[in-house]
């Protein structure tokens, strides 16, 4: 895997692999309230999750799937119901560490939270009229309601699938040779054009009608996914959008997921810390870890300037060791990194949490689809948050982990005392 994931850094423009917080988060319409209106709730939920994290719909296929979605709920964090318009629906939040060895009991492989990001360089042609597919903006939206749909169909696969896509800025829109290329799948000007935006890799896509059916066509340019064009045929923009993006879902799932014989019943995960300056700093570090009851232990390491990497084992959910690390005031959680978006549970940290709890959700679940201002209420759990400051090794490590990174500033315990000062 180190190979290919290093391949994708030295090929592909800016790095820009970011984590998706809320892969383990669902927002699906019930019935109502009933037990066994929450029941199908919990196993619809978990379906659409586990398709998530496993990088493919081919899960539930597998042998055993069903057993898994029958137990749905001993997998819940947290869920709430809620009533809207004459529509109830459930959001819920489960455990990434249950879900995770679910998925490997039925040898699904497992993808992790941080993905490469992919650059959509989208046209469609519809009667005549091509146009290019760009990010939001208030004022272009009002014009162009068809780009905007388009767009929005797209932000809405992407999601489903826990795929970070973002569109080129509308400042390209008029650019008519771009537009050309675009079509003809001409990668030169592309690239160029694309060398100051954050990606991992680019997405050439050209979509047309004809009769009844839409059609996409796409070719992959900076990562090592094969040259030739793909493409599918779909009844409507929405249901194209989703074969795309599953089929891009698919490929990246293919070449990063873990294989279930990896996932191992000790979950890891990797801690950064800024504002490592001497060896007392390290080794109090390690210390601290090592005193919170979920660590089993602090393992290899790394220092790049004042950073620290360690690689954390754990027990419980990944949500008990963050309360634990929010304990400790030497921790400073660095402003930026994701957070998820529904509370875990009001359960206490020193126990696990054996039962769903009903949570309350705030007005902050709505979250950014990968561009500034872009929301779709319908999977609005998600936020791609880029990994900070990472150089390529950091990002193969990243690539490798199942679970998001997490950032702190080591805050020693003299300068805590002392106010700062």
């Amino acid at each position: 895997m180190a190979a290919a994931v290093g391949l994708l850094w030295a090929l592909a423009g800016p790095a820009s692999a970011v984590t998706v917080s809320g892969l383990y988060n669902v927002d699906v319409a019930v019935d109502g309230s009933g037990s066994d209106d929450l029941q199908a709730g919990y196993a619809e939920g978990l379906r659409r999750v586990m398709v998530r994290v496993s990088g493919s719909r081919d899960v539930l296929a597998l042998d055993g799937v069903d057993e898994v979605l029958s137990n749905a709920e001993s997998l819940l964090l947290a869920y709430q119901v809620r009533r809207n318009d004459g529509e109830s629906r459930m959001q819920m939040s489960f455990g990434a560490v249950g879900v995770n060895r679910a998925l490997a009991s039925i040898s699904a492989p497992v993808w992790g939270a941080n993905r490469p990001l992919s650059l959509a360089w989208v046209a469609v042609e519809d009667r005549g009229d091509r146009k290019l597919i760009t990010a939001a903006t208030e004022s272009a939206d009002r014009i162009d309601d068809d780009a905007a749909s388009w767009r929005q169909h797209f932000l809405a696969a992407a999601e489903e699938r826990g795929l970070p896509v973002v569109f080129p800025p509308h400042s390209v829109q008029g650019d008519r040779a771009l537009l050309s290329d675009l079509w003809g799948q001409f990668t030169g000007r592309i690239r160029e054009a694309s060398s100051d935006m954050p990606h991992d890799a680019l997405a050439l896509v050209r979509v047309s009608r004809s009769g009844g059916q839409w059609r996409a066509g796409w070719v992959f340019d900076g990562i090592s996914m094969g040259s030739a064009e793909q493409s599918v045929t779909a009844a409507s923009p929405a249901e194209l959008a989703q074969a795309v993006v599953g089929r891009w879902s698919d490929a990246f799932a293919s070449r990063y997921a873990v294989a279930a014989g990896e996932v191992g019943d000790s979950p890891q995960v990797d801690i950064v810390l800024e504002g490592i300056t001497s060896l007392a700093d390290y080794g109090n570090v390690g210390k601290a870890l090592n005193s919170f009851t979920p660590v089993v232990s602090v393992g290899a390491s790394r220092v790049r300037n004042e950073r620290l990497t360690v690689q954390v084992t754990f027990t419980g959910e990944l949500d008990q060791l963050r309360q634990y690390i929010a304990l400790d005031p030497r921790f400073v959680v660095i402003e930026g990194q994701p957070e998820e978006a529904l509370p875990s549970t009001a359960t206490p940290v020193s126990e696990p949490a054996a039962e769903p709890q009903q949570a309350e959700v705030g007005a902050e679940v709505g979250a950014e689809s990968g561009e500034a201002g872009e929301q779709n209420p319908d999977t609005a759990l998600f936020v791609y948050q880029p990994l900070q400051d990472s150089d390529e090794q950091d990002a193969e490590q990243a690539f490798e982990s199942l679970y998001q990174v997490l950032y702190y500033r080591w805050q020693p315990a003299s300068v805590v005392r002392g106010g700062g000062e």
